[in-house]
């Protein structure tokens, strides 16, 4: 499927649920490009993504972005997308509200839910992944003294939410330290599984650690705890489309998603797991009419006031891009890049990678410590236009398929430029 088709596909859609020709969509002046063909990946692959970057992103020439983890970028069919979705509603020629908050968009989750490896019904469609990890939290039937675990490297989102949990409810919050580069995944499962007491009764963890990287065997870590009887909540927000997921594999009651990051969705979209068995015991935390229709299924979390459904069209056009890529390149490609970032970086001895040597431990973030006053590291970055994320000593290099492989050799020469 080419970038043209999914422009296509998409402005079909819209006009067919806005009841407006295909002459009246698109109008608002976007180019989009098509993919260049997949035999250049074959024979030039540099090429070929550098091609993705230019016709496919705004991105100008002069912006090194490495903070890919933080906010994604969104291609330029998929801003169309929301464009076009936009300019169709405003025209008010269709015979009901191009909104969502009251519809249970059902071939819009069909297509998400396909992809992420779950029913239709366990899927609904919300604002990010902190609004999904709230709604699990606040819905939940927990009463005083009961006890939810997390890691020690949670994202504020999945910590805060048991916090204000622990403060209405007088549940306890209790964070498991896991190691930050462990030799192999059972460590991870060891210290996680072994810091349950008799009082847990939900584990919540990231799939994928928001600040290192480090891919979580959360298949393993599911089936341990629902063997002993706990509720399991997996933040996802890295997780789909850095490396494949597959929901009812991973056998988790709960999940959150933000597509934002790396499934090429503008931000304010975000996905909501919910396990069959618990559809009808969650509260939903943001109510209209329909609230308590228990045969919507997972679309009842989605009954939640009027809202910009053009941001969730665009959701569904990002999922179509990478489609069109094919997911497998895209998972290729940028890992390729992460492990890029870490060969450079043990060249230079005063930083520590602290992402594993085992490569089916990260996706496509790496994590840099350093051990020198990083500062002007920082300033300098900053200067040259080199978007990051870091702390005093540590720092996140997230890339996507925009990443040009410049952009990684320009930060370490910016490295040795700053700290010798």
């Amino acid at each position: 499927m080419t970038v043209r088709t999914t422009r296509r596909i998409a402005l079909q859609s819209a006009a067919a649920v806005l009841g407006l020709s295909q002459t009246q969509a698109g109008q608002t002046g976007g180019k989009v490009e098509p993919l260049p063909a997949k035999s250049l990946l074959a024979s030039d692959p540099e090429k070929f993504w550098l091609e993705i970057r230019n016709e496919q992103f705004f991105l100008p020439a002069w912006r090194n972005f490495l903070n890919n983890g933080s906010l994604g970028v969104t291609p330029r069919p998929v801003f169309q997308a929301v464009a076009d979705f936009m300019q169709l509603g405003d025209s008010r020629s269709q015979d009901f509200y191009p909104r969502w908050g009251y519809e249970t968009m059902d071939s819009q989750r069909q297509e998400m839910a396909d992809f992420v490896g779950c029913s239709k019904d366990e899927l609904a469609l919300t604002h990010s992944a902190t609004t999904a990890m709230s709604i699990i939290a606040a819905g939940l039937d927990l009463k005083a003294g009961d006890e939810v675990l997390i890691t020690d490297q949670e994202h504020p989102s999945g910590r805060g939410c048991w916090q204000m949990k622990a403060a209405r409810a007088g549940t306890t919050l209790r964070e498991a330290g896991i190691p930050t580069s462990p030799k192999n995944v059972s460590e991870v499962t060891e210290a996680l599984i072994s810091a349950i007491g008799p009082r847990t009764r939900v584990l919540s963890f990231s799939s994928i650690l928001t600040t290192t990287g480090l891919v979580l065997p959360a298949k393993e870590i599911c089936q341990a705890a629902r063997a002993k009887g706990l509720i399991t909540v997996v933040d996802g927000a890295h997780h789909h489309g850095q490396i494949p997921l597959d929901i009812r594999d991973i056998g988790c009651d709960f999940l959150a998603g933000s597509p934002h990051k790396w499934m090429f969705a503008p931000a304010g979209s975000g996905l909501l797991y919910i396990r069959e068995e618990w559809l009808d015991k969650l509260w939903p935390t943001i109510v209209t009419g329909n609230w308590d229709d228990k045969k919507l299924k997972a679309a009842r979390f989605m009954m939640i006031g009027t809202n910009n459904r053009a941001i969730m069209e665009g959701m569904v056009a990002g999922l179509r891009f990478g489609q069109s890529l094919g997911y497998e390149n895209v998972f290729g490609r940028i890992h390729h890049l992460a492990k890029l970032t870490c060969e450079k970086a043990r060249q230079i001895p005063y930083i520590e990678v602290v992402t594993p040597q085992d490569d089916r431990m990260f996706g496509s973030i790496a994590y840099l410590k350093f051990q020198k006053d990083a500062k002007p590291l920082w300033d300098l970055c900053a200067k040259k236009k080199i978007w990051i994320t870091h702390s005093e000593r540590g720092i996140r290099v997230s890339t996507h398929i925009h990443t040009r492989v410049q952009d990684i050799d320009m930060f370490f020469d910016t490295v040795r430029e700053a700290l010798g």
